[in-house]
């Protein structure tokens, strides 16, 4: 590949290097330099710009990074498309992630064009959860370069392995002596609850005990009796010895104790064994909190159905240090995001949806457009609801406005959160605000939807939602047809007070043009994005089922 200054004769058919405005027409970073763009450059004056010119054998940047990711899918790993040399991989399912560290080091000392991002080893993942990412660095990379990526990925597999989440039974006896509070066994409770849930697990009912070993023998049998898969053990007192009650118990109920002890802190008293092929565990008094600690290392290997003896008990110790002390004020709620093992899930960002639902629908007075029900009996607002709810979009607001009692009712109880605009009659503007200042705090974007295109489907706005990524720019995203902008539109939240500031019958587009380099677009297969319905005469081109009768 060819990269620097080329003057504009010599640059037709080569990549933009960066994003340049000329006039009203943004050429981007990535584009074919076309007739139009060289045009357009030579009248503002310039004579040369930057560009990327492929060679022979040059591999483009999506293409490079679609061949790359298809050896790297697993089962339950799935993958975006290819787009600015980027394939994202997501968990399908929640689980254990597995690194081939040393593959993936070797896959990423290739070429330094070639990369590839994980997670840690051993993480935890929820379905949906981003594992990985492919990057091709610059716009194309060799062909012989990347032919040696995809032969070392293939050699042996891929270096990710997504174990899921068994649905374990668990069973739990928590111990009493005098003097304990009641409040701290409820909490014992609740954070082992929590723990088991977050596992996909279920917690069987829990068993009060005294703290002896007959009466912790008896309930693991009783436990054991009501189908517990795994075994847990909560003492008054933490347990000090492999020989001490909670260990004693387990082997009077016919275990035996495989390991005492770990190199995680908190967690270091903690003690493994087994009754039968169930395993039992007598966990440390750091399993009271639901901070991150060595429990949780052992819980999920336990529920993705991996081996858990010593010697794997032994090598936790490297990311085992999660205790906070003077020279390492880390909260554990931090360490619990960068853990080498047993990490906490990476969370998708929470997206908003803001349906705008609050028009006078003056265009098709005397009806209310988003009253009109289809032939199959739904009312328009309720469909473009339903599209919204089958999407990843959450939580959905409804702006109201014009006959909001009306709105409410048309949507019958379904799972959404209600904004009404008293300064509706002002304009598009009003609305738009009473929306988008209803978005929660925690919510990185907002979707703005409107009420009267029933045909953007939750499978178009997924589309949308996954294109999304502030810290790679993408933070107002729009689909288009055919080139045409249409909606609905992504905003990141940084761009939540311009919105605010908004007056009249128009929306936020103007600001598009203003933020043209944070702009993504994403291309439709169909012209849904373009069409809203606010006349009769557009109602009649609705697809036959959703066309409405007596309205003309």
């Amino acid at each position: 590949m060819k990269f620097g200054a080329v003057p504009l004769e010599e640059a037709r058919g080569a990549i933009m290097a960066h994003s340049q405005r000329v006039g009203e027409k943004m050429i981007r970073k990535g584009s074919l330099l076309n007739d139009d763009a060289i045009v357009a450059l030579r009248d503002t004056g310039r004579t040369e710009v930057i560009c990327a010119r492929l060679e022979p054998g040059d591999v483009p940047e999506d293409i490079a990074a679609d061949r790359l990711a298809t050896p790297l899918i697993t089962p339950l790993i799935a993958r975006s498309r290819a787009a600015t040399g980027r394939v994202n991989l997501a968990a399908e399912a929640p689980g254990l992630l597995r690194v081939d560290t040393a593959k993936v080091n070797r896959i990423n000392s290739i070429d330094e064009g070639l990369t590839l991002g994980t997670l840690p080893d051993y993480a935890v993942v929820a379905s949906r959860d981003l594992v990985a990412t492919i990057k091709v660095i610059p716009f194309s990379v060799p062909g012989n370069v990347l032919n040696v990526a995809e032969a070392l990925v293939r050699q042996g597999g891929s270096p990710l392995t997504l174990h899921p989440f068994r649905r374990l039974r668990v069973g739990l006896v928590v111990t009493e002596l005098p003097g304990l509070k009641q409040s701290v066994t409820e909490k014992t409770i609740e954070a082992t609850e929590h723990r088991i849930s977050a596992l996909t697990g279920s917690l069987r009912p829990p068993i009060r005990t005294a703290h002896e070993e007959s009466a912790i023998a008896r309930a693991l049998e009783s436990l054991i009796a009501d189908g517990a898969e795994l075994l847990l053990v909560v003492g008054a007192s933490a347990v000090v010895d492999r020989r001490d009650v909670g260990p004693a118990g387990i082997v009077r109920a016919g275990g035996e104790i495989l390991h005492f002890g770990m190199p995680v802190d908190p967690g270091n008293l903690i003690c493994l064994g087994r009754i039968g092929e169930r395993p039992a565990l007598v966990l440390p008094g750091c399993a009271r909190s639901p901070k991150l600690n060595g429990i949780d290392f052992v819980l999920a290997r336990l529920f993705a159905g991996l081996q858990v003896g010593p010697a794997e008990m032994m090598r936790m110790g490297v990311g085992g240090l999660l205790k906070e002390i003077d020279v390492r004020p880390l909260p554990r709620e931090k360490a619990a995001a960068q853990a080498q093992n047993g990490a906490a899930p990476r969370s998708a960002p929470t997206i908003a949806a803001v349906v705008l639902a609050a028009g006078r629908s003056r265009r098709m007075a005397p009806h209310n457009k988003l009253l009109i029900a289809d032939r199959t009996g739904k009312p328009m607002i309720a469909r473009v609801v339903d599209n919204v709810l089958s999407s990843k979009a959450r939580p959905i607001l409804v702006v109201t406005g014009h006959q909001a009692e009306q709105v409410e009712n048309a949507l019958g109880g379904r799972p959404v959160r209600y904004v009404h605009a008293p300064d509706y009659a002002d304009g598009l503007a009003a609305s738009l605000k009473m929306g988008i200042a209803a978005v929660p705090p925690e919510c990185s974007a907002a979707l703005v939807c409107l009420g009267d295109m029933p045909l953007v489907t939750g499978r178009m706005i997924d589309r949308l939602l996954a294109a999304y990524d502030s810290e790679e720019g993408r933070q107002i995203v729009l689909p288009t047809f055919h080139g045409k902008q249409g909606n609905p539109m992504l905003w990141d939240k940084r761009f939540f007070p311009e919105i605010l500031q908004i007056s009249g019958d128009s929306g936020a587009r103007f600001l598009v043009g203003k933020h043209m380099e944070v702009v993504a677009e994403v291309d439709m297969a169909d012209d849904a994005v373009l069409r809203d319905f606010d006349t009769t005469e557009a109602l009649a081109t609705l697809p036959q089922r959703l066309r409405p009768e007596g309205v003309g």
